[in-house]
């Protein structure tokens, strides 16, 4: 049967750009647009595979298990793929996780007791990875969101080293900091490890030394950046960061109610940037320079995904990293 990995082959495209031929969610060119659509026919490619290969054995409904009240980046996530999965002809069954190693497995094991077709799950940090092996002993088709992992299956998320990295080169080379806190997210989860890595990496190619008192953990939450922050502003004086990056939508915010608190003026006293665009970052004073995930475009590709491992369960798992973009406003300094 044929996958959408085989319709890229065929085309001679990436996987993504036949998602976005599929899903509209991106501007592709019209040559490529033809080239993706004569391979589907040619290869017998049905867009909606779930219903072809699964006729009178679908529920036509997947789950989604991720933390989402807490954190605006994951309501946003929820949305793309509640729209991709209606584009298909599919039903969306939510349950909150709450970034929580027990209640993520009473979620997954609820949904999988309401026999959907498969799960799309943002895994939290359990380092004894058991809703991992809950959905690899029951066989159960899924795709991890954002946060990646070793194990062997379907994942979508961002580059989050060259992104992070991109974001701190900036101050970097466009404003002159050499002092750099880094506020990290949540231990445990892959996208923490991955933009500390990039944070540390631009320092190397700027030549800076890390320093380890300007690395502080905010436990991707409002209340601990806020601490955080406290933390680096009671470094003394000459050893405070002139700048600082948050790792997360909800750290950045927390680090800027503390400046304000302190009565830090932003930029003019230090530099804001984070990973993670929203709603009401270009309405702040000042206005967020921050590192946007291509939050539709992740949607759609996780129900992609999830479609053809349902459609194909023997395939071999497919990763794909998606390339967020640096949205350049004035918390940096810039004009």
């Amino acid at each position: 049967m044929a996958t959408m990995e085989d319709v890229a082959r065929a085309a001679d495209v990436s996987l993504s750009t036949v998602s976005h031929v599929l899903n509209g969610t991106r501007k592709v060119s019209p040559k490529t647009v033809a080239a993706v659509n004569a391979a589907m026919q040619q290869i017998g490619y049905v867009p909606n595979m779930l219903a072809r290969a699964l006729a009178g054995s679908s529920s036509g409904t997947i789950g989604v298990a991720i933390s989402a009240f807490t954190n605006h980046y994951f309501s946003e996530t929820v949305r793309a793929i509640e729209a991709a999965c209606t584009r298909h002809g599919l039903m969306m069954l939510f349950s909150d996780t709450h970034d929580d190693p027990e209640q993520e497995l009473k979620v997954v094991q609820n949904l999988h007791q309401r026999r959907v077709d498969g799960i799309v799950l943002a895994p939290s940090g359990d380092t004894h990875h058991r809703t991992l092996d809950y959905l690899t002993s029951n066989k159960i088709a899924s795709v991890l969101v954002d946060r990646m992992s070793a194990q062997p299956f379907d994942q979508v998320g961002v580059e989050n080293i060259e992104a992070t990295a991109e974001l701190v080169s900036h101050l970097i080379t466009v404003h002159g900091h050499r002092r750099i806190g880094f506020i990290a997210g949540a231990p445990g989860l892959s996208t923490t490890d991955e933009r500390i890595d990039g944070y540390r990496l631009a320092l190397q190619r700027a030549n800076i030394v890390f320093d380890p008192e300007l690395l502080r953990s905010g436990d991707s939450n409002l209340e601990r950046s806020g601490a955080a922050t406290r933390e680096l502003l009671a470094l003394p004086a000459g050893q405070r960061p002139t700048a600082i990056v948050a790792g997360n939508n909800l750290m950045t915010i927390g680090t800027m109610h503390a400046l304000r608190d302190a009565h830090i003026a932003v930029p003019q006293d230090v530099s804001l940037a984070g990973f993670d665009d929203f709603d009401w970052a270009d309405y702040f004073s000042p206005r967020l320079t921050v590192m946007a995930q291509p939050l539709e475009e992740l949607g759609a590709m996780a129900v992609d995904l999830l479609i053809d491992r349902i459609a194909n369960p023997g395939r071999a798992r497919h990763v794909q990293r998606l390339s967020p973009t640096l949205r350049v406003r004035n918390s940096c300094g810039c004009p």
